[in-house]
């Protein structure tokens, strides 16, 4: 069954799902919980709504004092939700949320959900349970083979052999999930190269010359010659068959693997025209390569800059030409990023991407909407937020910085990459307002875990060395 989305909901679930957004914003946790409850007993496929609610409740358990005595009721409850899941998954579901709005990482409870959400139909929620446990015990390879069979179901094949690679790094004698990591990469290259609608192995393979053929293909990398011989071979099969899309894609990975972009390029952009653009993968893929032959371009001008051995003509040349491609770069990834919200107005990754885009050319403004959607995505919401900080740092709006600053810092606990970053700009942000010891201890925070992390310890040092 597949998942729902916002653009799923009635106007009174968009309208609770949004005030949800809102509370949690303000840290209203219990208000968000309710509201988001509601909206999943209504549409309990909206996978989005449930990440968020999940999220509302560890952050409301964090932020919560602990008690002196707490003892779980989950064994009791979830004996009730037992006997319910033979009659009613679904209401089962509605049951075992209840007991994870008090312990949101209780595992017998999130084990419990990913058996009634696949009872009733809905195995991405069950993936969503398993990845909720893995987030607190990355390597439990038990979990880690139940998420596998999961997209085993789901037909997820790559998601598949990447899970089992992670069990197998873990793991390296746990032979079962080798196993089933080939297992799934044939069944992948199956799928892709159309295997499973054959009915013989003799309609793959028509004589050794084929045969040969497929043998350089599946090679890691090809030689000059057998990359133009696959070209040559896969280029008569496109005459034959113009409008099959895995040819075309096919042309452009053997022309970049030839690190020919241009028509690299133009194959993706074929392929992607007999999809009617519907294929994310192809379209982020032209501008990926677009992006690529920029960049290239520009550290070719930077390296003839750094040699500075020509006249002074040619050297203001190239940097006209620097700046020119810089520029033509930063309208490049603007342009995809409008051109994917418009395709896809209600992905949220999108929206971020495109607020991303907007901060880095200085539109700070028109960054700011398209970042306050983008929080309301689980996955992209802390750097939505620390892209929100800067933005308001840079209109002048700096005690809105600093709180969204501070908000997302104490969603993460550890000191991790992410808090770094936003605990620095946090500092900065301090620093602006005049707040210098502020300011300082967002930097010793850092400097704690971090000693060489962009120039904290220049910082910290300078402070005590001035006697402060």
């Amino acid at each position: 069954m597949a998942i729902k989305t916002e653009k799923d909901l009635s106007d009174e679930q968009r309208a609770h799902w949004l005030k949800a957004v809102a509370a949690i914003e303000l840290r209203n946790f219990g208000y968000a919980i309710s509201l988001l409850q509601g909206v999943l007993k209504q549409q309990p496929e909206f996978l989005t709504g449930r990440q968020l609610l999940r999220r509302a409740e560890i952050a409301r358990q964090k932020s919560a004092r602990k008690k002196l005595f707490n003892i779980s009721t989950a064994s009791v409850a979830l004996m009730k939700v037992q006997r319910e899941m033979k009659r009613d998954a679904r209401r089962a579901v509605e049951l075992i949320e209840k007991i994870l709005e008090e312990e949101p990482r209780n595992k017998q409870a999130n084990l419990a959900l990913r058996e009634a959400a696949a009872a009733a139909g809905w195995l991405e929620t069950a993936v969503f349970a398993i990845e909720t446990l893995l987030e607190e015990s990355p390597r439990d390879t038990k979990l880690l083979h139940e998420l596998g069979r999961l997209y085993h179901e789901l037909g997820e094949t790559e998601r598949e052999v990447d899970v089992y690679t992670r069990i197998c790094e873990i793991n390296p004698a746990d032979a079962e999930a080798l196993r089933l990591s080939k297992d799934a990469s044939a069944r992948g290259s199956m799928k892709r190269g159309g295997w499973a609608e054959a009915e013989s192995y003799r309609d793959l393979i028509k004589d050794k010359d084929a045969a040969v053929s497929l043998e350089q293909q599946t090679r890691m990398q090809l030689s000059d010659e057998a990359l133009d011989e696959q070209i040559a071979e896969t280029y008569a099969r496109h005459q034959a068959e113009p409008q099959n899309v895995d040819v075309a894609r096919r042309l452009g990975a053997l022309s970049e693997e030839k690190d020919d972009l241009e028509t690299a390029m133009a194959w993706y952009r074929y392929a992607s025209g007999l999809t009617q653009e519907s294929d994310a993968g192809l379209v982020r893929k032209i501008s990926d390569l677009n992006a690529t032959r920029v960049e290239r371009e520009i550290a070719a001008l930077e390296q003839a800059l750094a040699a500075d051995g020509g006249a002074l003509a040619d050297v203001e040349k190239n940097r006209a030409a620097l700046a020119e491609a810089k520029q033509r770069r930063a309208q490049l990834l603007l342009g995809e990023a409008r051109s994917r919200v418009e395709r896809n107005p209600t992905d949220l990754q999108f929206r971020f991407e495109l607020g991303e885009c907007l901060m880095n050319a200085s539109q700070y403004r028109e960054a700011v909407p398209e970042l306050q959607r983008a929080r309301q995505n689980p996955h992209a919401r802390l750097r939505a937020m620390n892209a929100l900080g800067r933005c308001y740092r840079e209109l002048g709006m700096y005690d809105l910085a600093a709180r969204q600053l501070e908000e997302a810092a104490r969603e993460i606990p550890g000191m991790d990459t992410t808090k770094k970053e936003i605990i620095y700009d946090l500092g900065l942000v301090y620093e602006q307002m005049g707040e210098s010891g502020q300011a300082l201890e967002c930097m010793k925070q850092i400097y704690e875990a971090d000693y060489g992390y962009r120039d904290v310890a220049e910082r910290v040092e300078r402070s005590y060395a001035a006697g402060r």
